[in-house]
């Protein structure tokens, strides 16, 4: 008897862990007066740190309004992640990286195509795991069918 092999949920998130070496950290304030970028990316290098990845650059936009999809550091992150400078893309807060749930999708479609993880720490949003993967799947078909 034939056994078929369903693709279920518990199949989806047994698929192989990526390998993190190098990690890009991104920081954004809006405004230069009183913000300081500082508080994230301490946080960022910690946990870095923690999950023994090497920093392998930090970008950080000052002043710069999360609602430009163009932003100076954060465009320069992209073009090095498409470069595969990095293997995860870490960010303090969803918020930080983007505004909008269609700039979202479509930049973590990106990197997903280019092999680049996204972690948000905040957030507790990880799609370096198998189970953070599988919820990226769930928000990028959502994301595409109102975006």
């Amino acid at each position: 008897m034939a056994v078929s092999k369903r693709n279920t949920a518990s199949s989806l998130t047994q698929e192989r862990p990526l390998t993190i070496a190098r990690v890009a950290l991104y920081a954004r304030v809006s405004t230069c007066n009183g913000q300081d970028p500082e508080m994230q990316l301490r946080d960022l290098r910690e946990y870095a740190a923690r999950r023994g990845w090497e920093i392998a650059g930090e970008y950080t936009d000052h002043g710069v309004s999360g609602s430009k999809d163009s932003r100076p550091e954060l465009d320069r992150l992209m073009a090095d992640a498409h470069r595969r400078k990095c293997d995860v893309v870490l960010v303090w807060k969803l918020d930080r990286f983007a505004r909008s749930l269609k700039f979202l999708v479509n930049s973590l479609a990106e990197l997903e195509a280019r092999g680049v993880a996204f972690v948000s720490l905040r957030d507790n949003l990880d799609l370096s795991t198998p189970s953070g993967r599988l919820m990226f799947q769930i928000i990028w078909r959502d994301g595409r069918v109102r975006a």
